[in-house]
Formats: C-alpha cells, structure tokens, sequence
C-alpha cells in the first residue's frame, strides 16, 4: 500500500496534434518537465506532429512523440519522422507502438520491427517507450503479446537504450496490478506507466474502452464510480487511483507511474490532477 499523492510523482500527459492551444492553457496547472506524449494519427501530418512536439519543449515539457509502426509506409519515411524531431530537439523520448491501421502501409507489422531496426539511436533517440496491455487486445492473442514485450526489452538493451512500458488505459485495477506481478516474474524491470483515463463525459469513456477492447461491464463501471445505465456527465480516476495506491507494493511491482489519457482534454486533466493532489 502507498500513498496516492506519491502515485501521482512524475504522471505523464497525452495530446493530439491538434491540441496545441490547449496545451498551452494547460502549462500553467502541469508541473515543469512533465513527459507528453504526442500522438501518430492517420489524420495527423508531420507538420502537425512537429508543432506539437515543440510547443511541448517551449512550455517546459519533455516531448515523447509517437512512432506508429503501421502507418509508416517505410524506412523513408520513418528516417524523415526522426530527422525532423532530432533538428527539433524532440528526439530523445519516443513511444514505439503498432498502430490502428489493420493492413500495415509499409514494411513495418509492429512497434518491434521499428526498434529492431536500429535506426533509432542514430537520430538522437535514448528512451524507447514501448506498450502494456494488461487487459489484452482485441486483435493479438495474450501470448503474442507477452513474446513481442519480451523482444522488445531485449532488444533495447541490446541497443543501449532506456525504456518505459505505457500501458493501455483501465478502469480496474486488479487485472492492471496482477499483470504487472506478471511483468516482474518474466524479469522484465522497466518502469510501468499505468494509463489511467482523465476526467471526462461518461458516453466518450465508454466508447473509448470499447473500442481499445477494455472492460467496461456493469460491475468494473460501478467501481470505477459510473453507471453504464446513466451516462450523463463527467467521471474521474477518483476510486481507481485510490484502489491502485491501496495495491501498490514497490517492493513487488517496482516502478510505477501513472499516465493519463486525457479524453477530456489537457487542461481539464492537468487541473483535476492538480485539485485532486491539493484534497
């Protein structure tokens, strides 16, 4: 058991492309080096990803963008993506994940064949995120997943190079903690960020989760602190950091940080974190 307030040490945001202005109005209520990740959509160009990333830096913050395995339609490319970031001074912090695209556009399946390239030290890159699914995917069975994380800490330290896993967000924090138990038996000790959603209107939440293939039956909703039969209005991590902080044993699960998908927008999550260590 731990304190939630320590929980909160050194949580890591998410934004959009798109989501520079609030970002800004979002600077004032978010710690200074506070790691925001930027995200690798299909209807995001590198410009957009590029001006993200640097109104991070100009705010004080430490940009991880996205390398969408997927979407990368090859070698090209991806070079292009990193070159840009490392002129840029955006380069070292990067999140490797597959990406949604169900035919990959070039010769990249999955964030594994990205890192095993090992184009990425040659850009400037030193910390390689890579993605957690403790509730499993729609798409990829438990084992495959379980090999490619294997593979991809092998592989980064095989290259010298520090890394996180980020995981998929959750409204539970049973199945969260009990993989991560499993994470340490397999000998893997890179840090954890758990996702966890920011505040936001219930309807978004539960389309989120549904889409990602997360769990969000009566039971796990009620606990969470909502109701699949009353979708009206705003729903926070409230319970879930209280029940994480209340299972979390750093002597068994290591390192753990939160990171919050901010479904709800980034001044919205910054303020709430904000209040919520304040009570």
């Amino acid at each position: 058991m731990t304190d939630t307030a320590a929980l909160l040490d050194d949580f890591s945001l998410e934004m959009t492309g798109k989501d520079v202005d609030d970002l800004r109005a979002a600077a004032p209520a978010t710690p200074a080096g506070t790691r925001i990740n930027v995200t690798f959509l299909g209807n995001e160009d590198l410009p957009m990803r590029l001006n993200a990333s640097r109104a991070v830096l100009e705010e004080g913050f430490v940009p991880v963008p996205h390398i969408s395995a997927r979407r990368l339609r090859g070698q090209d490319e991806l070079e292009q993506f990193l070159a840009a970031l490392q002129e840029a001074g955006a380069s070292e912090n990067v999140f490797t994940v597959g990406g949604d695209p169900a035919t990959p556009e070039g010769p990249y399946p999955d964030s594994a064949t990205v890192i095993r390239t090992g184009i990425l030290p040659q850009y400037g890159v030193k910390h390689v995120s890579i993605a957690g699914y403790p509730e499993g995917h729609p798409d990829i069975p438990d084992e495959a997943l379980w090999d490619a994380l294997r593979a991809k800490n092998a592989s980064l330290a095989e290259q010298g190079l520090s890394g996180t896993i980020l995981t998929q967000f959750a409204f539970d924090e049973a199945p969260v903690l009990s993989w991560i138990e499993k994470v340490r038996d397999e000998g893997i000790d890179l840090p954890i960020r758990v996702g966890v959603p920011g505040p936001a209107g219930v309807k978004r939440l539960i389309g989120f989760a549904r889409r990602f293939g997360i769990g969000a039956n009566a039971m796990i909703v009620k606990k969470y602190g909502f109701s699949l039969t009353n979708l009206i209005g705003t729903a926070g991590p409230d319970k879930l950091l209280g029940a994480l902080a209340d299972g979390y044993d750093p002597g068994r699960h290591g390192r753990v940080h939160l990171h919050f998908y901010t479904f709800g927008g980034l001044t919205a999550t910054s303020q709430w974190i904000r209040d919520f260590r304040a009570r």
